[in-house]
């Protein structure tokens, strides 16, 4: 059975590791043996395949549940809480992410032979689809690559283009395919978007981000919300307040110090919105996922 085989391929290339980035671009494996706790995470335009196990993304307050039998599309930079949900020694978790890179999608979607639904108005740029036998088959010959290095050059493009494709075939595929065409208001939402995640220790001007979209207010506010689950504002401080997470868990800042350095000019606001979002004050959350007693958390990425 493909997904059987897999998740045999992947167990064999990740071995005793948790992750493993790959040599083929944007591929990332997977293997856990422990169920994770809930994490906050940003991830990247992307395809998340499990072949054994189960994981749950939360979006804002849409909650997605994806496992062997259905995939995690998502079509935009998404701040969200993620957590494997179905792992163990007997039966870990295994799985993969893919990066989607917009330019291949745009190349694709040029060819006429590519005819896909149109976006469900006001659908998240995030959706879960059936993991069919030709996206299961794709998946496994991308991975088979690993084998043969000397074929990842050529070969890689060629499979992640049919992987691709199939996305853009199905209903699932409808969000990415607006939000990379040209002109329509998806993409122009999008490129607000890309902005603020390039720039989310700036202060933030909502009037700068219509102007990049080229949008009213209004109508960004609306196309932003549906897109991400979220407001400007929160997108912004989700970003902010995981990126300091981030510096006081790997570079050892202390609090105030990592406030500053994502944006906020006061630390007390700092303080109070990092304890209502992880739960308690920063250096005891930090302290707490240094304990060895910590529940294995999900590392950065989609993996």
């Amino acid at each position: 059975m493909l997904r059987d085989e897999l998740a045999r391929k992947i167990a064999s290339f990740v071995g005793p590791a948790v992750k493993r980035v790959t040599d083929i671009p944007g591929l990332t494996l997977v293997r856990r043996t422990v169920s994770t706790a809930p994490a906050c995470l940003t991830y990247e335009p992307s395809l998340a395949v499990i072949a054994q196990g189960r994981k749950r993304v939360d979006l804002g307050r849409t909650t997605f549940i994806y496992d062997e039998s259905r995939f995690l599309l998502t079509s935009l930079d998404l701040p969200i809480v993620s957590q494997v949900i179905e792992a163990s020694e007997e039966s870990p978790f295994i799985g993969l992410a893919l990066k989607l890179e917009m330019p291949v999608v745009r190349e694709l979607l040029s060819k006429d032979e590519i005819q896909a639904p149109p976006a469900l108005p006001d659908s998240p740029a995030m959706a879960i689809g059936e993991t069919t036998v030709e996206l299961l088959s794709a998946c496994c010959r991308l991975v088979d690559l690993l084998d043969s290095p000397e074929d990842i050059p050529f070969l890689s493009g060629l499979i992640q283009r049919e992987i691709i494709y199939r996305l853009l075939r199905g209903v699932e595929g409808s969000r990415l395919r607006a939000i990379a065409t040209l002109g329509d208001q998806s993409h122009r939402t999008a490129k607000a978007i890309a902005w603020l995640r390039d720039n989310y220790a700036q202060p933030l001007r909502v009037e700068h981000l219509a102007q990049i979209a080229g949008m009213g207010l209004s109508t960004l506010h609306h196309h932003f919300r549906a897109l991400t689950a979220m407001s400007p504002l929160q997108y912004q401080k989700q970003l902010r307040l995981q990126a300091a997470r981030g510096r006081m868990l790997m570079d050892g800042l202390d609090a105030a110090t990592a406030a500053f350095e994502v944006g906020y000019e006061s630390a007390s606001q700092f303080n109070r919105e990092y304890s209502r979002f992880f739960g308690q004050p920063p250096m005891r959350d930090i302290r707490t996922l240094r304990s060895p007693t910590a529940p294995a958390l999900e590392s950065l990425g989609n993996g």
